[in-house]
């Protein structure tokens, strides 16, 4: 079992930055391809960015490319999301999970709200 606990999430002005992490503990961190997912009211929840276990190969939704950036602390156990030039349209529920993502492991999310 992998337990994941998102935090960093925040109401943040349009073109501001937020950092997100995701704490994992449990079964060996490094043994999973990690991704974040974002979900906003009336939508499906959709994909954001991943990231491989050794962390060298990333991939990210075109709608974030060149704003967001996925990285991992193997060491600390930690998957987080660096949000640049953040949207309006950036708000959601942000949630991580292991790539691809299993049911069991979806947690709370961390709310992130982008004022115009």
């Amino acid at each position: 079992q992998l337990d994941l606990v998102e935090s960093g999430g925040g109401l943040v002005q349009a073109g501001g930055s937020l950092r997100l992490s995701c704490a994992a503990s449990g079964r060996t961190f490094s043994d999973y391809a990690m991704a974040w997912f974002r979900q906003a009211p009336g939508k499906d929840r959709e994909f954001v960015a991943n990231i491989n276990w050794r962390g060298d190969s990333t991939h990210y939704a075109d709608s974030v490319k060149g704003r967001f950036t996925i990285s991992r602390d193997i060491g600390q156990n930690t998957v987080y999301l660096q949000m640049n030039s953040l949207k309006p349209e950036d708000s959601a529920v942000y949630y991580c999970n292991t790539d691809p993502p299993r049911r069991y492991y979806w947690g709370q999310g961390t709310q992130v709200t982008v004022s115009s």
